[in-house]
Parts: structure tokens; C-alpha cells; sequence
């Protein structure tokens, strides 16, 4: 059977956009996925993966690391040894695939497919530019499910079911903390500061779920303990940093819905098949990144100053974007969102 190695070296919320093409590519092959360390957890979430390689790419990322030679050597080492057919570079059409390209072409592997504007000389054996008439107009999923199929890998599902996300079911059982009644998740952090909710604002919004009767459970990574503490209060059921990517999804599983910036959990939530009041700050293209396939609420200035400046730290002062939503309109767009029957999903 052919082997084809697969990379997305960014965060989790990335790796699960990536899902679809992967699943593409598993039709005709045996997949390894290469990913960095803030991408693991949801490679391992993936159905149709084999394998997962962790390299810490030093050209992506929020604080990309340093270049490690010794690691990059057993890297390339790795990839030789495992005799890959092709690698196909899944990268946003703002980033280069290039040196993974070169990374790839130096481990020996004879057929690499990827998006690029930058002239790629001899890296690459397959050149997708969908994304050049329109960049970031076309959602991150379909973009990555476009270039597998110009290398030559058509979905098996029908095209109503090529697109949507998935992860591994049996999910882990909920944790002891999570209310029996029916409840609603905040994630009030992000990856990229800018395109989270102000703490205080991600307060409020608890506060006044839970004054309209809603159970709340506020999640976050362990890095994020403090800031899922304030915003719970005295009004949610605190996660921070006790659940793993696969124990969060289930979490997002059992919720009503989730109160959730662009962020990795708003596609989990979309994975596992969750409504989404979506908190959107405008500095990237809703059209690229807005959740997939599930019932959905966006909230948030489209207009305001900071719109597609790509900025990870807000350039406008107070946030306004996402500080001019107000507690009351999320909660009715919960309430909302609340009454639309769940999908059951598995995968």
C-alpha cells in the first residue's frame, strides 16, 4: 500500500481543519501525519491516521522555536527511513510551505504537493494555487481538501459528507465536575490573544448565563488555570486544565453549546458536532475560519479597525471588536442555539 506523509505544522485547531484532506488521502493510502507539538493532540483525535511524527518546526507557530540542527537531522533521517510515496504540505494561504519542502526533498521522498505563491524551483512536483483569484475567501478546510485532490487523492465520501470534521469515537468519559442538567461551555482563551474576549467580558457573559438559569463549565489549558478561574467566578464549573484534547471534546460533546473565540475548540466543537455562539474577531477572514457543519451564531464588530490585519496582539485599544458584544446577546443567542436537535456524529 502506498505511504504518503501528510504535514501541518501548527496548532490543534489546524491539525482538525486538516481532517478532511486527510481523510482523502486515507482512501488510497496508508497516512503518517507530521505535526508540531501544539498539533499533536488533535493528530492523535484524527480518524484514518497511522501514525504521527512531532517535529518542532521553527517556521511556524506563535513563538516559533529556535532552529535545532541535531533535531532537524533526525528528522530528515526519520522520513528516509520510512520510504514515503508522497508528502502533501497542508499550509493557510499566508504561509510558505517551502522549508518543509526542502526538509522533505532531502529525506528523499520523490513526490511533494503543496500551495504556493513563492516560485518553488525544484521543491515542489505539484503547484496548487487555488487561493490566488481570492485569497482567504475560501474556508481553511476546503483549501487543504483542494490541493490533496490536485495530487491526485478523491474523497470516498460524497461531497454533502467530504468536508466535514470528525475525531476518533469512543471519546473519554466526562469528568465528574461536568453538570447532569444540560449546560453550556465558555472557552473564554485563544491561541492568538487577538482573537480571544477580554477576561472581563468572558465573565459577564458566565454571569449572565447563569442568572437566565444556564449551567456553565468554563474550559481552558493548563497554561490558562488563572484566567479560567476569574472568568468562572462563583457562577461556572472551573476546567481549566484538567481535561486533555480528547476529554475537552467530549465535554464540548455533552454541552448545549459553546461560547467560543476563533480558536481550536470552536472547531472541536464543530467536530463533535456542538452549536457554536461564536465570539469572531475580524482580523482574519470569517470566511476562512468560521466552525463547519453545525448550527451557528457569529458575534462581533465585522467592521471594526483591526479587520484582516492578521494581528495576534489587538492593535485597537479596548478590544472593541468583541468588547461591543453584549452578555445579554450571547445569551439569547445560546438560548437560541439551544433548541436545534444534535446530530448524532461518530467516527
Amino acid at each position: 500500500m502506498r505511504r504518503v506523509l501528510v504535514v501541518r505544522t501548527d496548532s490543534d485547531g489546524d491539525v482538525l481543519l486538516a481532517g478532511p484532506a486527510v481523510r482523502a488521502v486515507a482512501a488510497h493510502a496508508r497516512v503518517t501525519l507530521l505535526v508540531s507539538p501544539a498539533g499533536v493532540q488533535a493528530a492523535r483525535l484524527l480518524p484514518d491516521v497511522d501514525e504521527v511524527v512531532v517535529f518542532a518546526a521553527p517556521w511556524s507557530g506563535y513563538r516559533p522555536p529556535p532552529v535545532d540542527p541535531v533535531a532537524t537531522e533526525d528528522l530528515i533521517d526519520q522520513l528516509r527511513a520510512a520510504a514515503f510515496d508522497t508528502a502533501v504540505v497542508l499550509t493557510s494561504w499566508h504561509q510558505s510551505p517551502l522549508p518543509a519542502a526542502l526538509l522533505l526533498r532531502l529525506a528523499g521522498i520523490p513526490q511533494i504537493a503543496a500551495a504556493s505563491e513563492d516560485y518553488p524551483g525544484s521543491l515542489l512536483d505539484v503547484r496548487f494555487r487555488a487561493d490566488r483569484a481570492a485569497p482567504g475567501q475560501v474556508h481553511e478546510a476546503e483549501a487543504m481538501l483542494a490541493l490533496v485532490r490536485a495530487a491526485g487523492f478523491e474523497p470516498a465520501e460524497p461531497p454533502d459528507d467530504c468536508v466535514r470534521l470528525v475525531v476518533r469515537h469512543p471519546l473519554p468519559p466526562l469528568p465528574d465536575l461536568v453538570p447532569e442538567a444540560p449546560f453550556v461551555v465558555v472557552h473564554p482563551g485563544a491561541s492568538v490573544p487577538a482573537r480571544a474576549p477580554r477576561p472581563s467580558d468572558a465573565a459577564a457573559i458566565v454571569a449572565e448565563l447563569g442568572a437566565r438559569g444556564w449551567p456553565v463549565v468554563v474550559t481552558g489549558s493548563p497554561a490558562e488555570r488563572a484566567l479560567t478561574s476569574a472568568v468562572a467566578g462563583d457562577h461556572a464549573v472551573d476546567l481549566g486544565g484538567r481535561t486533555d484534547l480528547a476529554t475537552l471534546a467530549a465535554v464540548l460533546a455533552a454541552a448545549r453549546c459553546v461560547v467560543v473565540g476563533n480558536t481550536g475548540p470552536a472547531h472541536l466543537s464543530a467536530a463533535v458536532g456542538t452549536p457554536v455562539v461564536s465570539l469572531f474577531a475580524p482580523v482574519v477572514p470569517l470566511e476562512r475560519w468560521r466552525p463547519l457543519g453545525v448550527p451557528l451564531r457569529v458575534l462581533g464588530d465585522s467592521s471594526a479597525a483591526c479587520r484582516s490585519t492578521g494581528a495576534r496582539e489587538c492593535p485597537v485599544p479596548g478590544h472593541p471588536c468583541l468588547a461591543s458584544v453584549a452578555p445579554a446577546e450571547v445569551a439569547a443567542a445560546v438560548d437560541d442555539l439551544a433548541r436545534h436537535p444534535r446530530k448524532a456524529l461518530s467516527a
